[in-house]
């Protein structure tokens, strides 16, 4: 039971799917999930339809949408923002609350990636998120960055960014455009693995290029410093033991910020985009944890 739906979203309209559980009785309500697409990605990725198909076969309802500037969603093309991207989650939070067959009182979200960031800070400023789960997250935006750029070379090419986009806005009146390469490096072993297994990494719609304040919102973010308002809901993180994107030493200290209850899975053999891998260990994680703290049913 797939809906195409339109999200009001600061004056803009974002484009989003919502699922609603086939065998829904008439005046039930079920716990839903909004599912967040990663960075410049869209709500057609496999990290989104991976988590959006286990939670459909659980019973849940989900609603996956564009966020604004990404996919088939308003907003100025390729301007991707944290805090923005706070905003449109909390405004679906809005949507989905009002939707028939949906408990408001339980509406959670799970994200991957830049995803997973922007559902541990919305879950910390937003209280009707009553739980969240955060797949190769991060909460320190420059402790991030450094551990992505390594190299002396590359720390001071991703620095230059960070520089020149306040003086080329300056001096030309626009944005200065970067490649999504020279804000988050991605590995060829990475891509090539993911060929390999005939995934895709990102949608055909997927963001290529990004203004240099995209860089700087991803740099200033910080998730770290509201994740322990999430408890005592909550909290998932997921994470590869050896992420070739995203350090794992960020969701280790999303970990150590966090309140209770909160779980940190690591997990071996595995790399940034476990959830478009379908991956049966991470799913068999997520099924043990959604029956112990939000089951589709309400106790």
């Amino acid at each position: 039971m797939d809906h195409a739906v339109s999200i009001p979203s600061d004056g803009l309209i974002l484009s989003g799917v919502l699922s609603l559980p086939d065998d829904l009785s008439v005046g039930e309500r079920r716990a839903a999930f909004l599912v967040l697409h990663g960075f410049g990605s869209t709500k057609e990725s496999g990290n989104v339809m991976g988590p959006a198909r286990l939670l459909q076969a659980l019973g849940y309802a989900t609603l996956r949408f564009d966020m604004r500037g990404c996919g088939e969603s308003g907003g100025e093309r390729g301007r991707v923002i944290c805090l923005e991207q706070v905003e449109d989650t909390r405004n679906a939070v809005t949507f989905l609350a009002a939707q028939t067959g949906v408990d408001p009182a339980r509406i959670a979200v799970v994200g991957t990636s830049f995803g997973g960031a922007v559902a541990v800070y919305a879950g910390g400023v937003d209280a009707r998120i009553a739980a969240v789960i955060s797949n190769g997250g991060w909460g320190d935006g420059a402790r991030k960055f450094r551990g992505q750029h390594k190299t002396a070379e590359a720390w001071a090419r991703f620095q230059a960014i960070l520089d020149e986009g306040p003086k080329y806005r300056a001096a030309h009146g626009r944005s200065l455009m970067v490649p999504r390469e020279a804000i988050v490096p991605v590995p060829q072993r990475l891509k090539d693995h993911m060929a390999d297994k005939e995934v895709k990494l990102w949608p055909a719609n997927a963001l290529q290029e990004f203004p240099a304040e995209t860089a700087q919102s991803m740099f200033d973010f910080r998730a770290d410093d509201v994740v322990g308002r999430i408890a005592p809901r909550p909290l998932l993180l997921l994470h590869s033991a050896s992420d070739s994107v995203t350090p794992t030493e960020q969701s280790i200290s999303l970990f150590q910020h966090a309140g209770q209850p909160t779980e940190l899975h690591l997990f071996s053999d595995a790399d940034h985009w476990m959830f478009a891998e379908d991956d049966p260990r991470v799913w068999g994680v997520i099924r043990a944890w959604l029956a112990r703290y939000f089951p589709a049913l309400s106790p």
